[in-house]
């Protein structure tokens, strides 16, 4: 009777499904308005591992394992037997029980231990049979023997698998070698640094010191740690040496510090990269730098600088080591952020039209509270303009003494002179950003008052006003680098054929709003539309030029009649309706006009609509009421980070270009464009703080976290972890998710961590970052409140991979790596416009978008193979691999030599005399991939020539298609399907070309990778060198 029934994730542990991001958005609104909130069920975790057995040294993991705990052992029938499993006492045999065995045959030896993988990363683990019946990070595979045979197991929980991985690892790697390891005699790195903090803190060298100071030094040493806990750790530690009273000796003082101060998960990554125990050497630290954080062209000068910043032991400095501390101040700081630091100045190209970007845009500047009880003041303009926002619209009205003010809402609020907010404008203007900075005017004020107000902007701002009339020869906007350090005044302006000093305008549907509130409501009907007459002067007409308000009417009056300069308002409403039913056309007018989207006056309470809905469209100016805190405003802020926070981001590549196909409703992959696959590990958080307006009592915090995908709609996804009951303020998740991005120019991730355990409110923190932004490794994510301001101390760790991607720097992102046959291939394909010319020269183009297709996916499945055969994952890179098969030849018992020979551009993988089956495949896999990359980089360029060239045949055919389909006798609808056909057909050989030349790159890439790895790792075959020599052989291959 000891065969188990599969492990089905019971309800305590499975994570809801996936909701779309309009699903989710009213738990959002609920964190403001608690009382809304339905009764959510608890999912909770309840280690197996006792609260007080925090496994922080190896020598509690060697503890645990021979203790021994009941593991599920992993058939290759995909049976499950559970089993009983513990380590000698000489730790030299892994054993297990019951068994039908004799006990001397249920036993593993560990010096015949090759590897230990972590993850479904065996065949038998991968088997359909049971990849779903529990989670990755709770299996786990010994690779042993000669023959590379497996013994697959499954684990309670991931703290359980984590303990057996770490010590089983440091057994393979010191097994052999190691005396006395459960008590060593020799004060450690780490030991011998706490203890001189100890002895500096004894100041009359009596031995001791008393609590109040040993707690003080922890938690200087350990900023956000709470004192309280220090406290109970150190009477804890007295009580169980009979030991009472405030006075603190060293041998106790150490012990807590340990204990307090040391994170398991990193630990866990230590003994990993670690080839002395306890502490990383210069070596170690090179192959986690390059290898996990991807960071390129790493010396052993880099390291040494590293440990000199973060090691905080003197003797740990002078040798280049890192500690286990040392370690942890590396991975929580700024190096190791989660934010690409390339993308913290300005990193896009700038010289494009005004409307190819999206700008950052206040509604209301001037509101601090909401719509219609909401103050003036003048401190909300600053924050703005502060904070990077490059439009902000000023609305003004007849002041006393024929000077112009702003003010809002009913006549209760205080007014502001123009003026005086003008001065505000002129001095902050241009300190976030050089680029130009949009002024929307909202005028309701007498003609002498507009004089009045022409006046102060031509005094106060000056030379930074933009006057100069738009060329009549241009057919875009000029671009924000020409246009730096210049004010574009958004505003009606008087018909080129009015000639008098004043004239009549329609006024904006934005500004009939206001009237009504303060009762002006004069409106009259004209076009069918709801507008208002305006008088407005000459003077105040002549200042605006590049951003001339005009009222929507229809696209294709606008593709008609509208000047390049002229610039739409849409309420959001309207917005919304033109994104749903004529996506594709929103898209195209966006191309070439400014339109500016703005919240609905029924948002009396100041709430944001989604930028993300407008974004998709095309449309650059989306106002938000940057005085209301929430998830629209966070994805607005963190969307506009990614260019330096200079307020302007660079719109992707298929929604600029003249002739593209993209519409703003896309539910699946786009043509032209490579999804990727986004792999996302949360591991643990750090200092977790109460809600701030939780009524519960205490602080105990019972912790989930949402990640969320905002995105075209294909993208909009959300997964959350399980709620960590214990240890809430430090809690361990270690649960892994992944996400597929269809369009990640245009996708941002979010973080949202809350409490289980609320009363009033659950927000505990957030962070949203672009999809651009992210950088792939360790890394550690800092948590902001609603309003915005980081929390001190206060992090998730996490692991990001990106599959294909290499870290570091500005690379191009990939593809999936997900292995497709010949022929369950799906290729991307042109479609009949039915126009017979064009037709004919699209469908030449089929053979050559084959080719390109064959040539990527035979070199991605080539790269799948190998990497699970070195038992790693897609989202692997290539210096992984080599890592792991030089692991194994370290650990192997016969004298197994592998070599890598660097002397030819495609290097080779040779071993010398015999080798076990596993070996031998992961060879043959490693020279069919080469063979594919050589295939791809020796014939892409004539491919891509194909590919381009026809693409200039077909753009030779847009000024004419319109007159030639009308020729074919094709009109009304099947006129425009012929014109989306061929838009999509330009954007597919146009798309596919590129994704062709990003493949060869990236298959130079991969020999680079394998050529510095190889010399790290000591696989060469000609001797080790430099790093500069990996530079040097990238040229060497593209020559």
């Amino acid at each position: 009777g000891d065969i188990v029934p599969p492990a089905c994730p019971g309800p305590s542990t499975r994570p809801p499904p996936n909701r779309t991001c309009q699903e989710h958005l009213p738990r959002e609104a609920a964190r403001r308005h608690p009382k809304q909130m339905q009764v959510r069920k608890k999912t909770v975790s309840f280690s197996s591992m006792p609260n007080d057995r925090k496994i922080n040294s190896t020598a509690a993991c060697m503890a645990f394992m021979m203790e021994g705990c009941e593991m599920k052992k992993v058939r290759s029938n995909s049976r499950m037997y559970n089993r009983y499993f513990l380590l000698d006492p000489d730790m030299r045999w892994l054993r297990w029980e019951p068994s039908k065995k004799d006990s001397e045959k249920a036993k593993l030896e560990i010096k015949s231990i090759k590897e230990v993988r972590l993850g479904k990363k065996t065949p038998v683990l991968r088997s359909n049979g049971l990849s779903d019946q529990f989670p990755d990070e709770c299996a786990f595979s010994i690779i042993y023997g000669d023959n590379y045979e497996s013994l697959d197991l499954v684990a309670s929980t991931a703290d359980v698998v984590s303990t057996w991985v770490m010590g089983l690892r440091y057994l393979v790697s010191y097994g052999r070698h190691t005396v006395n390891m459960l008590e060593p005699n020799q004060p450690s790195l780490r030991t011998s640094w706490i203890g001189s903090v100890f002895e500096l803190a004894d100041t009359d060298k009596g031995g001791h010191i008393d609590l109040f100071r040993a707690t003080q030094i922890i938690k200087g040493l350990n900023p956000g740690m709470k004192e309280a806990r220090i406290e109970l750790k150190f009477k804890e530690l007295q009580k169980a040496k009979d030991q009472y009273g405030e006075a603190i000796n060293m041998d106790t003082f150490v012990e807590a510090y340990c204990e307090l101060c040391t994170r398991p998960e990193i630990f866990f990554l230590m003994v990993q990269f670690s080839s002395n125990k306890e502490y990383l050497d210069c070596k170690d630290l090179m192959l986690f730098v390059e290898v996990e954080q991807g960071v390129e062209g790493v010396s052993e000068e880099m390291c040494r600088e590293i440990a000199q910043k973060f090691e905080p032991s003197s003797e740990g400095r002078e040798r280049g080591y890192l500690s286990i501390d040392g370690f942890t101040h590396y991975l929580l700081s700024s190096e190791c952020h989660i934010f690409d630091p390339q993308h913290k100045r300005v990193c896009q190209d700038m010289t494009q039209p005004l409307s190819h970007y999206y700008i950052n845009s206040s509604h209301n500047a001037s509101l601090l509270e909401d719509h219609f009880w909401g103050s003036s003041d003048i401190t909300s303009y600053i924050r703005a303009l502060r904070m990077g926002c490059r439009s902000i619209e000023v609305i003004v009205w007849n002041g006393p003494d024929n000077e112009p003010v702003v003010y809002i809402g009913s006549s209760i609020a205080s007014q502001l002179a123009l003026s005086k907010i003008l001065d505000i404008i002129n001095q902050y203007a241009f300190e976030s950003s050089e680029y130009p900075l949009i002024l929307c005017l909202v005028t309701h004020c007498s003609i002498p008052q507009q004089r009045v107000m022409a006046q102060h902007m031509k005094k106060i701002l000056g030379d930074k006003l933009y006057v100069q009339l738009p060329s009549k020869d241009e057919i875009y906007l000029p671009s924000p680098e020409k246009l730096k350090g210049k004010i574009l005044i958004k505003a009606k302006k008087l018909p080129p054929n009015c000639m008098d000093s004043e004239g009549d305008v329609t006024d904006e549907e934005e500004g009939l709003e206001m009237s009504r509130r303060v009762g002006n409501d004069d409106k009259e009907q004209l076009n069918g539309l709801g507008c208002k007459r305006l008088r407005l002067c000459r003077e105040l007409s002549d200042l605006v030029s590049l951003c001339k308000s005009v009222q929507f009417r229809d696209f294709d009056v606008s593709k008609r009649e509208q000047k390049y300069w002229e610039v739409c308002s849409f309420n959001e409403v309207d917005a919304n309706r033109f994104a749903n039913e004529f996506p594709e056309e929103f898209v195209c007018y966006n191309k070439r006009f400014l339109s500016r989207v703005y919240p609905t006056p029924m948002r009396i309470d100041a709430s944001n609509m989604n930028p993300q809905d407008f974004w998709k469209c095309g449309c650059q100016i989306v106002a938000m009421n940057y005085q209301t805190p929430g998830l629209m405003m966070d994805l607005n802020l963190g969307w506009f980070r990614q260019n330096g926070n200079c307020g302007y981001v660079l719109r992707p590549a298929i929604m600029r270009e003249e002739v593209s196909y993209f519409s703003a409703n896309a539910r699946d992959s786009l043509p032209g464009v490579s999804a990727q696959l986004l792999h996302i590990k949360v591991i643990s958080g750090q200092n977790l703080p109460k809600p701030r307006g939780s009524a519960a009592k205490g602080d105990v915090v019972e912790p989930y976290i949402y990640v969320e995908i905002h995105g075209i709609p294909a993208d909009c996804t959300e997964q959350r972890t399980k709620t960590v009951s214990q240890n809430g303020d430090n809690p361990i998740f270690d649960e892994s998710f992944e996400f597929q991005i269809n369009l990640p120019e245009l996708a941002v991730l979010r973080f949202v961590v809350l409490d289980d355990d609320y009363i009033g409110d659950e927000f505990i923190g957030q962070y949203t970052i672009p999809f651009e932004c992210l950088q792939p490794g360790y890394r550690h994510v800092p948590l902001q409140s609603l309003t915005g301001e980081f929390l001190p101390n206060t992090t998730l760790f996490i692991h990001v991979a990106i599959t294909n991607r290499r870290g570091g720097g500005k690379a191009h992102k990939r593809g999936i790596s997900v292995r497709k046959g010949r022929k369950a291939r799906e290729y991307t394909t042109t479609k009949t416009t039915g126009i017979k010319v064009v037709d004919e020269l699209f469908r030449a183009s089929t053979q050559p978008l084959r080719e390109a297709t064959d040539l990527r996916e035979n070199v991605q499945n080539a790269m799948v193979s190998f990497k699970e055969l070195c038992g790693l994952t897609p989202a692997a890179n290539m210096k992984q691999c080599i890592l792991t098969v030089s692991t194994w030849l370290m650990n192997s018992e016969r004298s197994l030599k592998v070599t890598v020979d660097l002397s030819e551009p495609y290097p080779v993988m040779e071993a010398q005399g015999p080798v076990p089956e596993l070996l031998r495949k992961v060879l043959n896999a490693y020279d069919m991939m080469i063979q594919t990359s050589r295939t791809l980089i020796e014939s892409a360029d004539l491919v891509y020539s194909k590919l381009t060239q026809a693409q200039r045949a077909g753009l030779d055919f847009h000024e004419d298609l319109h007159r030639i389909g009308a020729k074919e006798g094709l009109k009304g609808r099947k006129l425009q399907k012929a014109m989306e056909s061929y838009a999509w057909n330009i954007t597919v050989l146009k798309g596919q070309a590129d994704l062709l030349k990003h493949a060869k790159s990236e298959a130079l890439d991969t020999l680079r990778q394998i050529h510095c790895a190889a010399q790290s790792c000591g696989l060469s075959k000609n001797g080790s060198a430099s790093p500069q020599a990996c530079s040097k052989y990238r040229e060497k291959i593209k020559a």
